[in-house]
């Protein structure tokens, strides 16, 4: 029965996307659960400890798998399919050989020099620290590995429509991580952390392995590495490496300056970071990944009205879903981070009243680049589409530069008492809190993202395919803010009622705040959307009426 659901496929782009974000889902609870245990199990210094190492191998998985293998294989790989499907078979077995060894090497070598990658990593540790950080990054680097070769699996699987292996294969990652935390660590100590990433890796790969058979795509080793069709992939990948590796070299940039900030500052910036990325794998990364197949498709046959109107489509649908979630994220910041973390699950907790108070300002700061960062994966994926890869790598590295440069600056201007510093604890409420030099990487994060969002729309619009074409339709925007601002304000008033009646110190008050504050903003969004004609919501609701229909 399970292996019958995991082979079975999508047949709509809407649907496609609605089993990745429910997946997606499922996925970000557990990881919200696994956040909760490393803030309350873990002290500020073990927890900086193992993100920092973490940070190491998961910058090799994003910027070679995900924005590699995932983004340069899949196009190609189609065009070969759709006209010939014994050179995709040739193409998919070279592929899986040669990114099974390049990774296996690479990670060796970067096993082998982790002492001085962690030097730069996190220049503020002391030994002790360097030391167990290289510890758990060498154990880690085990997934990669394995995680190349489930990347490759699963973008078979995308193009033949399995989306739900595909979908469900993060899932069974962070319970891999969690049996890691519980179980592992009390056993042997803080390298059952590394290996609990391990056992996440393999379980994902596994997961796919299951609708692949029905595929009739088995893999075995080849060697041909003069396939031309390979080398197509890794002309598209080089570029694109560069291009999506902005996000993750910020993460990097973040945690080196972190690791010189008080201890907990990493553990910090983590957690409001992960929570920040919920609805951006929820709703930006899981419609782009599902377009990303019918736009290459688009492309291939040369329908650029297709095209443009696909991306149009999926961007206004974005805007839509983001606009209020951002709002309500921002004014509920504080009630959020109490529950998801201040809850302790562990039997201890390592998370106190400022890293508290600190985690829900810098989830609130993150919060307000959420439509940047839900649009960019859209927008890159369209870049890709058209071949175009120079585009998103200048952008990418413009932002980076722009984020090291602010980000430094902001952490020198709220290290002291000035202007600055005043006006970001008033707006904040954080008067009574010192140490606010770690708020300078949500802003500095939040401020590149704009940018790096601002300047894909200006490029992509000058594309001959989106000459004299609207990303957005006619006062779209108008009404979405305009509803925006009215939930807004009836989030704002509900809150404030809902915290006299309840009050802050209990978890049923807290848990009531955000039901009510909730469920108000999102009737008055809703009612606001419809009476200002926005379509969006029927849209949506057609998706889900055909798929009945038609079930």
């Amino acid at each position: 029965m399970f292996a019958k659901i995991l082979s079975s496929k999508t047949k709509t782009v809407g649907w496609s996307a609605f089993f990745v974000a429910i997946a997606g889902f499922l996925g970000y609870f557990l990881s919200i659960f696994r956040d909760n245990l490393l803030a309350n199990f873990l002290t500020n210094q073990q927890a900086d400890v193992y993100w920092a190492a973490f940070r190491i191998p998961d910058f090799v998985y994003g910027i070679l798998i995900t924005g590699g293998v995932s983004a340069a294989f899949l196009p190609v790989f189609a065009g070969v399919f759709h006209k010939e499907e014994t050179k995709a078979k040739a193409l998919f077995n070279t592929a899986f050989t040669f990114f099974l060894f390049s990774l296996i090497i690479l990670s060796a070598l970067m096993a082998i020099f982790a002492p001085l990658i962690v030097d730069i990593i996190v220049p503020g540790f002391d030994a002790i620290k360097k030391q167990q950080t290289v510890q758990l990054a060498r154990i880690m680097f085990l997934s990669p590995i394995i995680l190349g070769v489930s990347a490759v699996f699963a973008s078979v699987l995308q193009c033949f429509d399995y989306f739900i292996a595909f979908a469900i294969a993060p899932i069974f990652y962070n319970l891999g991580i969690i049996c890691g935390i519980v179980f592992l660590t009390p056993a042997i100590g803080i390298s059952g952390l590394a290996w609990g990433v391990v056992l996440g890796a393999v379980m994902h790969f596994l997961i796919q392995t299951i609708p692949l058979f029905k595929s009739n795509f088995l893999p075995h080793l080849s060697f041909n590495f003069k396939l031309p069709e390979l080398k197509n992939v890794l002309k598209l990948m080089g570029p694109r490496v560069i291009g999506t590796a902005a996000n993750n070299i910020k993460l990097i940039v973040n945690t080196a300056l972190a690791s010189t900030l008080l201890a907990g500052s990493i553990k910090i910036f983590n957690l409001s970071n992960n929570l920040n990325n919920v609805p951006v794998n929820l709703i930006g990364v899981s419609l782009a990944v599902a377009v990303f197949p019918l736009l290459s498709r688009y492309q291939a046959l040369q329908e650029n009205k297709k095209f443009t109107l696909s991306v149009s489509h999926i961007f206004s649908r974005i805007v839509f879903l983001i606009a209020p979630i951002t709002v309500l994220i921002f004014l509920l910041r504080a009630q959020i981070v109490r529950l998801l973390y201040g809850v302790r699950l562990s039997g201890v907790s390592h998370f106190g009243w400022w890293e508290t108070r600190l985690t829900a300002s810098s989830l609130g700061i993150l919060a307000l680049s959420l439509f940047a960062l839900c649009l960019c994966p859209l927008l890159i994926r369209a870049f890709f589409a058209l071949r175009d890869t120079k585009t998103p790598v200048k952008i990418a590295l413009i932002t980076i530069a722009f984020n090291i440069v602010l980000a430094y600056i902001l952490i020198k201007a709220l290290n002291f008492a000035n202007f600055f510093s005043h006006f970001t604890a008033n707006i904040l409420h954080l008067n009574d809190v010192s140490n606010l030099a770690v708020l300078a990487l949500p802003l500095a994060l939040s401020a590149s993202n704009v940018l790096q969002f601002c300047l894909l729309v200006f490029y992509l619009k000058r594309k001959k395919e989106f000459v004299q074409s609207r990303l957005l339709a006619k006062f779209f925007l108008g009404k979405i803010l305009f509803a925006s601002l009215l939930m807004g304000i009836a989030c704002f008033f509900t809150l404030r009622l809902a915290v006299r009646l309840s009050g802050i110190e209990t978890i049923k008050g807290l848990a009531l705040q955000v039901f009510l504050a909730g469920f108000v903003s999102l009737l008055v969004y809703t009612a606001s959307v419809l009476k200002l004609g926005v379509k969006e919501p029927k849209n949506i609701l057609k998706v889900f009426y055909g798929k009945l229909k038609h079930s």
